[in-house]
């Protein structure tokens, strides 16, 4: 039998900062704080941290990959006893410097296809957590 299809969420974005500020805002737990959640991170591969949502949510996280000012990928796992609703996914992020700033790009990777609401949600937040990490790169200046 088959494993059906995971799905993932993809959202990109054109950052009018160079990667060395958006890397910090990515690294750094007290930025991540102002626009992810409050956490116990650090950029350090196998480390293991958690995400904590202003919902009362615990995401239990794992640093998988740290290549500086490139690329940052951890787990984000959601234990829940409903299985549309408990998630095992990994977040990436992909810094690409422009002649403007950095392409950001974030997949979060893992969905299954009875994970409808899950998806959407992560679509939505996910476009939220970035606006929120644009204000505070431009507050940062």
């Amino acid at each position: 039998m088959t494993e059906p299809e995971k799905r993932s969420v993809i959202v990109e974005r054109e950052i009018a900062h160079p990667p060395e500020r958006l890397w910090r805002a990515l690294t750094q737990p007290h930025l991540v704080a102002e626009w992810l959640m409050q956490n116990d991170f650090a950029p350090v591969v196998g480390h293991r941290f958690k995400l904590r949502g202003e919902w009362g949510g615990v995401l239990d996280c794992e640093v998988l990959e740290v290549e500086p000012l490139r690329t940052l990928a951890y787990t984000w796992n959601f234990a829940n006893d409903d299985p549309d609703f408990a998630l095992e996914s990994v977040v990436t992020f992909t810094l690409t410097p422009t002649r403007t700033g950095t392409h950001l790009r974030m997949e979060q990777a893992g969905f299954g296809p009875n994970q409808k609401q899950a998806y959407g949600g992560a679509h939505a937040g996910w476009k939220q957590f970035l606006e929120k990490l644009d204000q505070v790169l431009a507050r940062n200046d």
